[in-house]
């Protein structure tokens, strides 16, 4: 059996063809998974609230879930510039009360582009507002389904 530099161009045309459509199938199916987000609610002002309930963690009485919210404008927090924040709130539903555990601000809306601030200081529990958005989110963490 004679030696050959290319071992490879033996290989039939079908293989090759079938390869390079398997990688190119795998590279386009790849992409990052991104959280199907729900809206709640949107305001007059331009600010548009989203829940992930793939998010939704039940303890007990305690449900932890992360929001999202998503602004028309450029906000501004301490001189840093967003569009969006991801925050992961924890809702006791027995109580009626609600902290923040963790919140991202991002430059680009829906939680895109880079992260400009994070913070994951515990809030101190808080009561639900009635008519607000925050009641609109604790009745989402708090329903059975």
């Amino acid at each position: 059996m004679p030696f050959s530099i290319r071992p490879l161009h033996r290989l039939p045309l079908a293989y090759w063809s079938g390869f390079i459509s398997l990688m190119t199938l795998l590279l386009l199916s790849s992409g990052p998974a991104y959280a199907e987000w729900v809206r709640i609610d949107k305001t007059d002002e331009g600010m548009t609230t989203y829940v992930d309930p793939d998010s939704k963690r039940h303890k007990g009485g305690l449900v932890k879930m992360w929001q999202l919210y998503d602004f028309k404008t450029m906000q501004t927090v301490a001189g840093d510039p967003y569009l969006s924040s991801k925050i992961q709130s924890e809702y006791d539903c027995t109580e009626e009360h609600s902290r923040r555990l963790a919140f991202t601000n991002f430059s680009g809306n829906m939680g895109s582009d880079k992260p400009v601030y994070t913070n994951s200081d515990e809030g101190r529990w808080i009561p639900v507002a009635p008519k607000s958005i925050g009641a609109a989110l604790w009745e989402f963490a708090c329903r059975k389904k």
